[in-house]
């Protein structure tokens, strides 16, 4: 992300069908200033719609902007998230679930919402005070279940 700050040219070669996962600032760096979170919005569904890929916002209600302009909001996740690392979590599980065959939008979003369900689990037992990224990787299996019936 930071190289592609550094030269704007280069987001025309990024392949169709990639997922940029940015935070806010990164954000800003990638595509230019907004002077107001509708603006923001506004911003990456262009750039998601232009590219041709999936911008996924991290945040405390990380925002996913799909190819079609299609703007998801994630439920899930916790102020003791934003601690090093817990983004390169979020990167290997979108990498694992587009390596089982996920389509980029569907990693993406199950991806989020796995990454804060197990962040949310780990924080009601650990703390957000004193939760760390590793933490995360730890209620990965029980993030996985809650999705399940059984």
């Amino acid at each position: 992300l930071n190289i592609l700050s550094r030269d704007p040219k280069l987001l025309s070669s990024i392949p169709p069908g990639s997922i940029l996962t940015p935070h806010p600032k990164e954000f800003e760096r990638l595509f230019g200033p907004s002077p107001s979170d509708y603006e923001q919005i506004s911003n990456a569904r262009n750039w998601a719609e232009k590219l041709q890929i999936v911008i996924l916002v991290k945040g405390s209600n990380s925002m996913i902007f799909n190819i079609d302009r299609t703007v998801y909001f994630n439920s899930t996740g916790n102020p003791g998230m934003a601690t090093g690392g817990t983004g390169d979590v979020l990167t290997g599980i979108i990498t694992s679930l587009l390596a089982q065959g996920y389509p980029s939008l569907q990693a993406a979003l199950v991806g989020v919402y796995l990454h804060g369900k197990a962040g949310d689990l780990a924080a009601s037992e650990i703390s957000p005070q004193a939760l760390v990224a590793g933490d995360l990787i730890d209620y990965m299996g029980k993030a996985w279940k809650s999705l399940s019936t059984f």
